[in-house]
């Protein structure tokens, strides 16, 4: 996967804007930016849509911007030199598309139907826009198609919202979903900028679904740790399981047969997506211990600790 659909992939939601004018593109994003959501796929449905391209580029340089409802060549030219990194249309057309690859540039065709799908992803396509993601079936009619089209990967648009975000990031062919509701038009007008920030504050935060998953404990040796998860599974009536490194009572304590990263231990935080995680808390100046990175065998991040170390206790971000 290019650079840009990896940026793509790891900010997870990309705001769609319909600029009424020019004057909203720069505080909007600026916004944006402040919640969490560095994107933006600017639609050509208004008239100043390559302006506000443009100013953003030049004001905002750490948004990544794509055009939207771009619908033919000289559309797709004029958002490409206003400054477009990728080109988003709501249908299939074989002509736009190849126009757009043969410049250089990302096309991510809009497609409903397998048959779409297959010939925008012969004709290089990385990945496809699903629209309207709902009315045409959601995140089941993608997983029936995925099991034939295994290496299709989308971006959905249409009736996703806080609701279901999380039903479709959470199929991992889909790289990123596209919403409005977080950049609502009343506040937009209004100027109420930290509104909107807090708005994609909470959309994050939906997303990446931080909660504890388990406390690990560090025991001097085996003996240590069986004693204390035994104690715990009969205090509380706990689970008992012994695995290879460590014997956990219940779900949430871990005691360690032998003293692992931190003073004391270390506190798991369970997230929908470690590497999406990763990207935003990277964002706010967290660092990671790369060493400690584990992947599946698709290449994602299952487990990373964090150099950062609380109360003796070392942090460790865990796929749910």
């Amino acid at each position: 996967m290019s650079d840009i659909l990896k940026r793509v992939s790891d900010i997870g939601i990309i705001p769609v804007i319909a600029f009424n004018s020019v004057e909203e593109a720069v505080p909007l994003c600026k916004a944006l930016v402040a919640g969490g959501l560095p994107a933006a796929e600017v639609t050509f449905r208004t008239a100043c849509a390559e302006d506000c391209i443009r100013i953003i580029n030049q004001e905002v340089p750490d948004m990544l911007l794509g055009a939207g409802t771009v619908l033919t060549v000289d559309q797709a030219d004029r958002a490409m030199a206003a400054g477009a990194k990728f080109i988003v249309a709501p249908g299939y057309d074989p002509k736009v598309t190849q126009h757009v690859i043969d410049n250089g540039c990302i096309m991510v065709p809009g497609t409903a139907t397998p048959g779409e799908m297959q010939q925008a992803m012969n004709q290089g396509c990385e990945v496809l826009k699903f629209f309207p993601a709902e009315a045409n079936g959601g995140v089941a009619m993608l997983k029936n198609i995925g099991a034939a089209l295994k290496s299709a990967k989308w971006m959905c648009t249409g009736g996703v919202s806080a609701k279901n975000v999380n039903d479709y990031l959470g199929y991992d062919q889909i790289v990123a979903v596209g919403g409005t509701w977080m950049c609502k038009s009343e506040l937009i007008k209004a100027g109420r900028w930290d509104e909107t920030s807090a708005l994609c504050k909470e959309a994050v935060r939906t997303m990446l679904g931080f909660e504890l998953a388990h406390v690990g404990v560090n025991c001097e040796d085996e003996g240590e740790a069986e004693a204390t998860a035994k104690a715990l599974c009969a205090l509380f009536g706990l689970d008992y399981k012994a695995g290879n490194s460590s014997i956990f009572a219940g779900k949430a304590v871990e005691c360690m047969k032998k003293p692992g990263r931190g003073k004391n231990g270390h506190i798991a935080i369970g997230t929908n997506s470690v590497d999406r995680a990763v990207y935003h808390l990277g964002r706010q100046g967290v660092e990671f211990l790369e060493e400690s990175r584990m992947v599946d065998a698709k290449g994602r991040t299952k487990a990373i600790y964090l150099k950062q170390e609380l109360s003796g206790f070392a942090l460790h971000l865990v796929q749910k």
